[in-house]
């Protein structure tokens, strides 16, 4: 026998569910055509409307020196920058470069990420911070012995 309250109840978790989804969904867009560019410069520009940062020594990235697999690479960023906003990786020589970029709602929070990336190649792994309405980058050389994007 089927119980109407039982389907009611289900119905409504599911559409209250699906409402939750949708608006999350709407909240975190992404910026397509920056993920997607081809090189540094135009994924710099897509993200940011610059590309090119001013680069700082208060943002600390920390990945290893020699990566032995390109498809799991271990990078941390943090900085002691006022007001970030976020925090973007670009693998330089990867097929597309921007590889992930962070937003912080609250510019009151610690700004770090710790994530896993996939490099191509050796290449340098740039950090880019937004704090306040400016940009700023750093850099670190990072060696790929095998794996990858590229294969």
């Amino acid at each position: 026998m089927i119980d109407p309250k039982r389907r009611a109840l289900i119905m409504s978790a599911l559409t209250g569910c699906a409402a939750w989804l949708g608006s999350r969904l709407a909240w975190a867009e992404w910026n397509a055509a920056a993920f997607h560019s081809k090189d540094v410069a135009s994924a710099l520009k897509g993200l940011l409307g610059t590309d090119s940062p001013e680069t700082s020594d208060r943002i600390q990235i920390k990945a290893p020196d020699i990566a032995e697999n390109g498809a799991v690479v271990p990078i941390t960023v943090e900085t002691d920058l006022p007001e970030v906003r976020s925090i973007s990786l670009i693998a330089a020589k990867n097929p597309n470069p921007l590889v992930a970029s962070f937003e912080f709602v609250d510019p009151k929070v610690t700004p770090f990420i710790s994530t896993r990336i996939k490099m191509a190649e050796t290449a340098d792994v740039i950090a880019v911070v937004q704090s306040g309405d400016k940009f700023y980058q750093n850099a670190r050389a990072v060696k790929v012995t095998i794996g990858g994007c590229g294969g």
